[in-house]
Order: structure tokens, then sequence, then C-alpha cells
């Protein structure tokens, strides 16, 4: 009777562990298949791989390394975040523009591997229009960009001494970016009755409010969000 029983729980782990990795084989495929459809489309004459770790976790060292191997890592605290192929190609597109950033400068692009890794808020800025301009030219809605930051990016007190922009700061700018570039996805706009695309329009009116005005004005000054 002990070895049947014994005989059964190995058959319960073992479909256990299959179910495991079919999950984890369908999850890398649907990161492949948005991620290479993003460097074919933007012709990004650069190799990039795709890998999926459900275990680990992002921190300055893995994503030094990530970056020195050219790989985009999707890891699964991330993933949990994402509910269709645009908010994929969202996550993706802002690492593909990281990754790209590290095949130039010095010593074969460690140099700018490291200043990549470790962030800057001038970077960050630049790499997030990178990405809504991936997006668009694959075929995705930029403004799936907004919901995935929206969704995973906390909001810290302040970004003075911080290396890392506020990120009401860094939506302001992306939807600034999408109104003046891509001004057709606003116009008609699948995500207006998206919950979280709602949730940024909630706790964005102020910094919606400025770029308005900055339109209104015809001002080409840059606008201080908050």
């Amino acid at each position: 009777m002990k070895k049947i029983f014994y005989l059964f729980f190995l058959f319960l782990i073992a479909c256990s562990v299959h179910a495991g990795l079919a999950e984890n084989n369908a999850i890398q495929q649907r990161i492949d298949n948005v991620g290479t459809r993003i460097l074919n489309f933007n012709r990004i004459p650069k190799r990039i791989i795709f890998t999926y770790d459900e275990d680990s976790k992002a921190d300055w060292l893995s994503k030094y390394k990530a970056l020195k191997s050219r790989q985009v890592i999707v890891y699964g605290e991330q993933y949990q975040f994402v509910q269709t192929d645009d908010e994929i190609a969202a996550m993706l597109s802002r690492e593909i523009a990281t990754v790209i950033k590290s095949y130039s400068g010095m010593w074969g692009g460690t140099i700018d591997a490291i200043q990549v890794a470790l962030s800057s808020k001038k970077f960050e800025t630049v790499a997030d229009k990178r990405a809504v301009d991936y997006m668009v030219n694959a075929g995705y809605n930029p403004l799936a960009l907004i919901v995935y930051i929206n969704k995973t990016c906390p909001q810290k007190r302040q970004d003075v001494i911080a290396r890392h922009n506020l990120t009401s700061k860094r939506l302001a700018r992306i939807y600034e970016y999408i109104t003046y570039k891509y001004p057709e996805y606003l116009k008609d706009n699948e995500y207006i009755n998206n919950q979280y695309y709602q949730n940024f329009l909630l706790n964005s009116v102020e910094n919606r409010r400025k770029l308005e005005e900055k339109i209104k004005t015809h001002s080409a000054e840059e606008v201080d969000y908050e």
C-alpha cells in the first residue's frame, strides 16, 4: 500500500513538472514571437535574444549581465503584469532600446552597458520614446506602454537625487510624444475603456492640463511635469 501511494505521489510530481514546463514553453514562445516581430519590423541589425526566467528577480547585476550578452530577460515578476500582446510589446520594446545602447561605446559596449544598467533619467526618457516608435512600427498600440508602466512602476516621493524619473513624469512625456507623433492612436483610442488607462487619466489630470496649455500656446518649451 505504501509503495502504491509513493508511486502515485511521484506521478503527481511528474505531472506538475510537465505542466509547469509546458506553461513556461508557451510563455517563451509568446515572448519570442512578439520580440522577433519588433526586431524585424524595425529592421534592427543587431542580434538580441529573449529569455523567460520565472524564478529569478531583476537587479542591477543581472541586468548588466543580460546587457553584456545582448539578452532581454523577462522575469516572472514582470510577466505577471502583462495581459495582451500589446503589453508584452511594451515591455520588450523598452528593454530592446536598452540592449541596442549596449552595442555602442568603449570596450565593446562594456562602459555603455554599465551606464544603461545603472540607468539615467535622460536615457530613460530616450528609451521610452524609442519604445513607442518600435511598437508602432511593429503594429502594436503604443498606449499599452502607458498601461504597462502605470501598472508596474511605483511612484517615488521625488526624483531630484534619484537615478530614475518620477513615474508620473515618464508617463506624461510618453503621452506627449504620442500626442505629437502618433495622434491617431488618441483619436481612435482603443484603450479608452481600459481600467488601467482610465487610472492613468485619473492621476495625470494636472500634467495633461500642462500639455494642453503647451499645445494651445504653440510653445516649444519643455513642460515641467510633476
